[in-house]
């Protein structure tokens, strides 16, 4: 079977294994994890950051990152397919208390000037205060697009002028760097909290990365722990994240090539790709999604159904040039 419904559904390599395998533990809990402490310390360095903390997900990694920097009651601002927006169960209203004001765009992104546009920022005891603007980089729902580093460089000069904290859900942000060819400090740079995922494109099992000043990741820390996101023995799973930022970056340029020789060869068949895709992400336009879904899984291809009139295909590190062929074989053969 083929499968190309996410990146997060890749494997541990060989190697990897053997790391998690040769992994040195403690409990984490009490901070005496030596794999764990490694991983956020190289973390923390490869963004140019003072503190970086381990969470078993992308979805917690951002909920504390917004609990750490706003209150119940306040605004933030996001995009409005932005992931924690869509797919994370509405837990900044159901567990932080925020009001949510979304920006449109079909990519996933927005412009200072939008930002400027909807910020409250007046000692009005009627209006809720905006605190916190968040970005995702890359967009899920954009189809894998990228923000250029003088866009989130723009937005983070508005939230510095209205004394707003800016977010980076940068669960692949290694993507974008590739695609921008601007290392992943310089995004954080911008940004009072980045966060990543080790379990997508990167191939390890869990666990996401949170990273900025020791003040907020401290608080982070105290969220983490409300949550029940502390982990014992962790170092087993910080051990495949290592081994990941280490060994596994450059691939993602090969997942990118064979998503644009994909999209080239089925947009000579005829099929439609309504979004840009420069990464790993494409979607594409079908009559009927779950038709055409099961379809493709009898013929030994998974992919994603995605709302009206669209299925979604994400390229990865277990795709290798030869399934990448024979998917596109497929492909002919049921949807063209």
């Amino acid at each position: 079977m083929i499968d190309l419904r996410s990146d997060t559904v890749t494997q541990p390599s060989v190697g990897m294994r053997h790391a998690m395998a040769e992994a040195e533990v403690g409990d984490d809990v009490y901070g005496e994890d030596p794999t764990v402490n490694r991983l956020q310390d190289y973390a923390a360095e490869l963004l140019g950051k003072e503190s970086a903390l381990l969470l078993p997900s992308g979805t917690m990694a951002n909920l504390v990152a917004f609990l750490a920097q706003t209150h119940p009651g306040d605004t933030v601002i996001l995009s409005e397919e932005a992931h924690p927006f869509r797919y994370e169960r509405a837990n900044l209203a159901r567990v932080a208390g925020l009001m949510i004001h979304t920006i449109p765009d079909t990519l996933g992104k927005f412009t200072a000037k939008d930002v400027a546009e909807r910020v409250v920022v007046e000692d009005d005891p009627h209006l809720s205060r905006t605190t916190l603007v968040s970005i995702e980089n890359t967009t899920n729902r954009g189809g894998g697009a990228c923000w250029e580093f003088y866009d989130v460089e723009a937005i983070a000069a508005v939230c510095r002028n209205n004394n707003m904290r800016l977010h980076c859900d940068g669960a692949r942000i290694f993507n974008a760097c590739i695609v921008t060819n601007v290392e992943a400090q310089y995004y954080a740079r911008c940004c009072d909290t980045l966060s990543f995922c080790l379990s997508k494109g990167l191939g390890a099992p869990a666990g996401s990365i949170l990273a900025g000043d020791k003040a907020t990741l401290k608080r982070a820390l105290d969220y983490r722990k409300m949550l029940g996101g502390g982990m014992r023995q962790s170092g087993v799973l910080a051990a495949a994240g290592l081994y990941a930022l280490e060994n596994h970056l450059d691939a993602l340029e090969e997942d990118h090539r064979r998503a644009r020789i994909f999209r080239r060869a089925l947009e000579g068949e005829g099929l439609r790709f309504p979004l840009p895709s420069p990464t790993n992400i494409l979607y594409i336009e079908v009559n009927n999604p779950e038709r055409v879904t099961v379809a493709l899984k009898q013929h030994g291809v998974r992919v994603c159904p995605h709302g009206t009139g669209r299925i979604r295909v994400v390229f990865h590190r277990d795709i290798d040039d030869h399934a990448m062929a024979q998917s596109i074989e497929v492909f002919k053969q049921i949807v063209c």
